[in-house]
C-alpha cells in the first residue's frame, strides 16, 4: 500500500460493491437468456417449425453472397439464391446471419447459427473440425494476370514472381509448395485483385468463380492458362451435431440436382461448368441467359463519371448512419464501463487491502499486455465453453470496457496521487471522514486533472470499436470494407467513413473542453 494513504473506508467499499453488483445485473439483463436457454427453447419446437439459421460473410464475397451493387440494401449471389431455393425445397424458413470470415466457423461451433455456406473448400484439414454436406459446386483454381504484365499461364511460370491469393485456401497450399514463389495472402478477394491491378503482384491464383467475377470483369486483367486442380464446396455444420439437419440439406440438394434447380441457379450466374455437369449427371443445355452475371457486369462497368459517384455516395448515407449509430452506442456504453471500473481499480490499488491491490495491479498488467482483438474473441467465442453466452453487443461492450478500464485505472491512479496529501488532511481537519474527503476533495481534483486524457481515450475507443466487426456487429469499419470492395472505390468511401468517425468524435471533444473550463473556473485568475 502506498505511503501516506489509509485503507479505504467501509462506506466506500460498500458503494464499490454495489456498483459491481449493478454492472453484473446490467450484463445479465442485456444477455436476456440463461446459458443454453435459447438452445433449449429451439429444441422444444417441432423440427418443421424451426428457423434454419445460415451464415456467410457478405462484406466482399462476390459471387457467393454479397450486397447488390445496384441496391446495397439487398443481398444477392449464387449461394444466396441457392439458399432461397433450398428454403423452398425444405419447406422451413431460413434466416441469414452476417459474420466476418474468420469468425464463421467459431460462430458455427458456438451455436450462433446452424450452418455456413461461403465457398468453404472441402479439404481434409477442414473436415477435421467441421462436417460437410454433399458438394454443391465443383470448380478449379485459375490464374489471373494483367493484360500488359507478364503472361504467367502455368504454375511453373510463377517461379520468381509475386503471387497473391486468399489465406488458408487450397490455392495458398499449392503456391506454398514452390519455394521460388513469393506468396502474398489476403483477407479479401478485392484486395488481392487491387494489388494485381496496381502492379504489387504479378498474378493471382484463386477459385474459378472468383477469377471470373474479379478478373474477367476488369478491363486491365484476364484469366489465363488451364484449370488447376479441383475444388469442391460444401455446406459446413458443427462437428458431430445437427445430423438430422445435414440429412435434410443433402436431400434438398439431391432434389435440386434432379429437378434442375441447381442448374438454373448456376446458369443465371454463368457458373455452370463441365465439372458441374459431371458431378450432377446433367448434360442438358438450358436456354437460360446469364442475367445475374450480366447485371453485375453492367453495374460495375457501365456506370462511370462524377455524377454517378455522387449519387452512389448519397445512397451510402443511410447505411453509414446506421453503422455510425451502432459504433457510437458501443463506444459510449464501453466508456461508461471503463470509467466506472477504472476508478474502482485505481481506488483499490491505492487504498485497498494488499491482496486486492495486488489483484488489481495484475488485472491492469494482464489486460494492457494482451491484444484487444484476442480479448474480444476470447469473451465472445471462449466464454460459451464455460457456460457464459453473451450477445454480440454485450460482448463487444464488455471487452472494450474491460480493456480500456485498465488504462483508465492508471490515469486515475496518477491523478489521485497528484493531489497533495495535505488536501486530505485539510478536509479531515474540517471534520470530514476519510470517505468524504475522497468523495468531495480528492476525486474531483483528480478527475479534473485526467479529463484531457479521458477524452483522448474515448476517441481511441471509438476507433477501436471497429474490432467488434469480428463478432457479427456491422459498424463503420465493416461497412467501409463492404462498400469499398463492392464498388472498388477505396478513396471516396474511405473519406466518407473517416469523416463519419471525425464527426462522431468532435462533439465529445467540445463537451470535454467545456467540462474542463467549468471544473477549472474556480482556479482561474479573474481580471
Amino acid at each position: 500500500m502506498p505511503a501516506g494513504h489509509d485503507a479505504l473506508p467501509a462506506p466506500v467499499w460498500g458503494a464499490a460493491l454495489r456498483a459491481v453488483a449493478l454492472v453484473l445485473m446490467v450484463c445479465l439483463v442485456a444477455v436476456g437468456v440463461l446459458p443454453g436457454g435459447r438452445a433449449t427453447a429451439a429444441e422444444d419446437k417441432p423440427a418443421a417449425q424451426q428457423t434454419v439459421r445460415w451464415a456467410a460473410d457478405s462484406s466482399a464475397d462476390v459471387p457467393y453472397t454479397f450486397h447488390d451493387p445496384a441496391n446495397p440494401e439487398r443481398l444477392t449471389g449464387f449461394e444466396y439464391d441457392l439458399m432461397q431455393e433450398m428454403q423452398r425445397h425444405m419447406g422451413v424458413p431460413f434466416q441469414f446471419i452476417q459474420n466476418d470470415w474468420d469468425g464463421l466457423i467459431p460462430g458455427l461451433q458456438r451455436g450462433l447459427y446452424d450452418m455456413v455456406i461461403c465457398g468453404i473448400e472441402m479439404t481434409a484439414e477442414h473436415a477435421d473440425s467441421i462436417d460437410f454436406s454433399d458438394p454443391y459446386y465443383v470448380t478449379s483454381e485459375r490464374l489471373t494476370v494483367r493484360r500488359k504484365g507478364p503472361q504467367l499461364t502455368t504454375l511453373a511460370s510463377l517461379s520468381g514472381h509475386v503471387v497473391g491469393t486468399l489465406k488458408d485456401t487450397q490455392a495458398s497450399q499449392i503456391l506454398g509448395r514452390n519455394p521460388n514463389v513469393e506468396l502474398r495472402t489476403y483477407e479479401e478477394e478485392s484486395d488481392a485483385f487491387m494489388d494485381l491491378v496496381n502492379g504489387r503482384t504479378d498474378a493471382v491464383l484463386l477459385d474459378g468463380p472468383i477469377a471470373k467475377y474479379y478478373g474477367d470483369t476488369n478491363p486491365d486483367l484476364h484469366v489465363v492458362g488451364e484449370p488447376i486442380g479441383r475444388v469442391e464446396y460444401g455446406i459446413a455444420f458443427p462437428k458431430g451435431q445437427n445430423e438430422a439437419l445435414r440429412g435434410r440439406v443433402n436431400a434438398a440438394l439431391a432434389a435440386m440436382r434432379a429437378d434442375g434447380t441447381l442448374h438454373r441457379v448456376l446458369a443465371r450466374w454463368d457458373l455452370w461448368t463441365p465439372e458441374m455437369a459431371k458431378l450432377t449427371g446433367d448434360d442438358s443445355v438450358l436456354d437460360i441467359p446469364p442475367t445475374a452475371f450480366s447485371a453485375y457486369v453492367a453495374e460495375i462497368q457501365g456506370k462511370t463519371g462524377w455524377r454517378v459517384r455522387l449519387e452512389r455516395y448519397v445512397g451510402f448515407i443511410p447505411q453509414l448512419l446506421r453503422a455510425a449509430w451502432l459504433t457510437l452506442l458501443v463506444s459510449l456504453s464501453a466508456m461508461v464501463l471503463a470509467v466506472a471500473l477504472g476508478l474502482l481499480l485505481a481506488l483499490v490499488r491505492l487504498y485497498g487491502p494488499a491482496p486486492l491491490a495486488w489483484l488489481a495491479a495484475c488485472y491492469v498488467e494482464i489486460v494492457r499486455g494482451t491484444p484487444l482483438l484476442i480479448q474480444v474473441l476470447l469473451i465472445f467465442y471462449g466464454l460459451p465453453q464455460c457456460g457464459v453466452n453473451l450477445t454480440p453487443f454485450v460482448a463487444g461492450v464488455i471487452s472494450l470496457g474491460m480493456n480500456y478500464a485498465a488504462y483508465e485505472a492508471e490515469n486515475y491512479r496518477a491523478g489521485l496521487q497528484s493531489v497533495a496529501f495535505g488536501q486530505t488532511e485539510a478536509a479531515m481537519a474540517l471534520n470530514m471522514t476519510h470517505a468524504q474527503a475522497l468523495r468531495y476533495v480528492v476525486v474531483p481534483q483528480a478527475f479534473r486533472l485526467v479529463m484531457p486524457i479521458m477524452t483522448n481515450d474515448f476517441i481511441s475507443l471509438l476507433k477501436d470499436s471497429s474490432l467488434v466487426s469480428v463478432i457479427t456487429l456491422t459498424e463503420l469499419t465493416q461497412t467501409y470494407i463492404r462498400l469499398s470492395s463492392t464498388y472498388f472505390d477505396y478513396f471516396g468511401t474511405g473519406i466518407m467513413v473517416g469523416l463519419a468517425y471525425l464527426l462522431l468524435g468532435l462533439p465529445f471533444v467540445r463537451l470535454a473542453r467545456m467540462a474542463e473550463r467549468k471544473l477549472a473556473s474556480p482556479h482561474t485568475r479573474r481580471r
